[in-house]
C-alpha cells in the first residue's frame, strides 16, 4: 500500500505574506480554518506543518489568497498617487497599535489584553475579529471605489534609529517600571532594571527594531535583570523601601514577593500583563505544562492569604490598582541612551586598554626570556673515607711501602692474568 504524496505547502514567510497581503488577522484565518490561533502562529513560524485535511484546505486557501493578491494586481485602476517611503522600524506610539502578530501591544498601566482574549487558545477557538469581509462576501457585494492613496505625514514617515527608539521608550517605559516594581518591591530597582534593558536594547537596537514584540523584548530583559541573584549582593538594595500606604496594597504586595521569583514573574505575565499561556511559557523559558502548574501554584499562595483574589479577575484588577498607586517615573530617553552609548564606549577603552597591556605584557616577555637551556648545576655531596688532601711533604712508611710494590707488580702481559700465591 502506497501513501499519496502530501499536499505542497509555501514556505512559513510566504504564507505570513499572504494572509497579510489579504489583510487577514491570524485570528481571523484561524477562524476560517477552524483551529486556534496559536496553531496559525506556528504554522506561519515554522515550528509545525498542518497535515491531512487541514493540509488541504490550508493549501487551498493559500492558493486562492495568491489568485486574489494578483487579481488586485492586474486590475488597472486610476492613477495612483505616489507610495510613501517605507518606514523601516515600526514602533507603537499609542495604546491602540499592535505588532505584528496581531495583539495589541502593552498599555501603560499593565494589561496588554481583556483576559478573554488571551485565553482564546485555549478555548474552543476565538471569536473573529472585526475586519474585512470574506472574499465571496466582497465579490457579492458592489465593489468599493479605491481610496486614494494618503500623502506621507511625519507620523508614518521613516523614523531614524533614535526617533524609534524614543517611541518605544515613551510607549513602554512607564509600563514596564510598574510591572518591575510589582516583580521586585523596590522601586529603585525598577527604574534601574527598564533603564539598563532599555540600554540593552539601543545596543543591540537592529534585532529590537526587527523583532515581532519589541516591548517584549525589552521586559524580558528587565525582568532578568531585575531578578538576577547578585541584586543581592549590592548595599543599596539590603536597607528595605517604605511599603505602600495601603494595608490591602501591602499585604499583596508581600504576598507577591513571598512567592518563589519564577512563580512571581509567571503570574505577572499572565494575571498582571495579559499574556496568554504559550507566550508567557516562552518568555519564562519553561515548557507550557510546567508554566501551567507555576501559575496554579502561585495563585493557590495568594488566594490562601487573600481569599478575594481567588478569582482571576479581581486578581488582575488589584494587580493593576497596585502598580498604579505608586508614582514610578522613567527617565528620559536620550538620557537613556547617552548611558547606553557611554557604558559602550567605557567597555570598548577597556577592551582596548587590556588587549595593550597583554600585548605589552608578551613583548617584555619574549624580550627577556633565556634564548637556550641552561641545565641547573647538582648539589654537592659529601663523601666519606676519603682521606683529606695535605700539602705535599715526606711520605711517612705505609706510602713508600705501597709505592714500592706497585713498581715491583707487572703493569701488562700475560702474567698478570695467572694468579700467583704471595
Amino acid at each position: 500500500m502506497t501513501r499519496s504524496p502530501a499536499t505542497p505547502l509555501p514556505p512559513p514567510k510566504a504564507r505570513r505574506r499572504l494572509r497579510e497581503t489579504a489583510a487577514l488577522t491570524q485570528a481571523q484565518l484561524a477562524a476560517r480554518m477552524g483551529v486556534a490561533r496559536e496553531t496559525v502562529r506556528a504554522w506561519e513560524s515554522g515550528r509545525t506543518t498542518p497535515r491531512g485535511r487541514k493540509r488541504e484546505a490550508y493549501a487551498k486557501l493559500l492558493n486562492t489568497l495568491a489568485e486574489e493578491a494578483t487579481a488586485r494586481r492586474a486590475k488597472p485602476g486610476p492613477a495612483a498617487s505616489p507610495e510613501p517611503a517605507p518606514v523601516p522600524v515600526v514602533v507603537a506610539v499609542g495604546a491602540g497599535s499592535a505588532n505584528a502578530s496581531g495583539e495589541a501591544a502593552d498599555s501603560l498601566v499593565l494589561p496588554a489584553k481583556p483576559l478573554d482574549e488571551r485565553r482564546s487558545a485555549q478555548g474552543s477557538g476565538p471569536e473573529p475579529e472585526p475586519g474585512p469581509e470574506p472574499a465571496a462576501e466582497r465579490e457579492s457585494g458592489p465593489e468599493p471605489r479605491p481610496v486614494p492613496t494618503p500623502e506621507p505625514t511625519p507620523a508614518t514617515a521613516a523614523l531614524t534609529p533614535a526617533q524609534a527608539f524614543d517611541a518605544l521608550y515613551e510607549f513602554g517605559a512607564p509600563a514596564l517600571v510598574r510591572q518591575t516594581f510589582l516583580l521586585t518591591g523596590r522601586r529603585e530597582l525598577a527604574r534601574e532594571s527598564v533603564e539598563r534593558a532599555f540600554q540593552v536594547a539601543w545596543e543591540h537596537w537592529p534585532e529590537v527594531a526587527r523583532d515581532r514584540d519589541p516591548v517584549g523584548w525589552v521586559r524580558a530583559a528587565a525582568y532578568e535583570y531585575a531578578l538576577s541573584p547578585w541584586q543581592r549582593f549590592r548595599l543599596r538594595h539590603r536597607h528595605p523601601e517604605p511599603p505602600p500606604a495601603d494595608p490591602g496594597d501591602r499585604t499583596l504586595l508581600n504576598t507577591l514577593l513571598r512567592l518563589p521569583p519564577p512563580h512571581r514573574r509567571t503570574l505577572l505575565l499572565y494575571d498582571g500583563v495579559g499574556l496568554g499561556l504559550p507566550e508567557t511559557a516562552a518568555e519564562t523559558e519553561a515548557s507550557t505544562p510546567a508554566t501551567a502548574n507555576r501559575l496554579l501554584h502561585a495563585r493557590e499562595a495568594v488566594a490562601d492569604r487573600l481569599l478575594e483574589l481567588a478569582d482571576p479577575e479581581v486578581l488582575h484588577r488589584r494587580l493593576a490598582e497596585l502598580a498604579s498607586t505608586e508614582r514610578l517615573r522613567a527617565a528620559r530617553p536620550p538620557t537613556v541612551r547617552m548611558g547606553s552609548e557611554r557604558r559602550a564606549r567605557f567597555l570598548t577603552r577597556a577592551a582596548i586598554a587590556f588587549t595593550v597591556a597583554l600585548i605589552g605584557t608578551t613583548a617584555l616577555t619574549l624580550r627577556t626570556a633565556p634564548t637556550h637551556y641552561e641545565p641547573p648545576v647538582s648539589p654537592g655531596e659529601t663523601v666519606r673515607g676519603v682521606p683529606p688532601k695535605v700539602a705535599p711533604g715526606a711520605l711517612s712508611d705505609e706510602e713508600l711501602e705501597l709505592r714500592q710494590k706497585l713498581r715491583d707488580q707487572l703493569q701488562d702481559g700475560p702474567e698478570r692474568l695467572t694468579p700467583r700465591l704471595e
